[in-house]
């Protein structure tokens, strides 16, 4: 998901096409709009570069294709 805005509470608002949420990003080190990441529970676990949250999007993409959920 990418970092839309930094928001009181070290939490974030973050989104992925039409899904946006609330996230806790105290895991990470310097939040910042922009970042991509990758939420778990709730929580923001891990900063990706763009490359490889492209590449990851890329690979759920083809999983939904498989599995018929696309």
């Amino acid at each position: 998901m990418k970092i839309e805005k930094i928001l009181e509470g070290k939490k974030a608002l973050v989104s992925q096409g039409t899904v946006s949420v609330k996230v806790d990003v105290s895991l990470l080190e310097n939040p910042q709009p922009g970042d991509h990441v990758i939420v778990h529970a709730g929580f923001a676990i891990e900063t990706l570069s763009l490359a490889e949250a492209e590449e990851r999007l890329e690979l759920f993409r083809r999983m939904a294709e498989l599995t018929g959920d696309a």
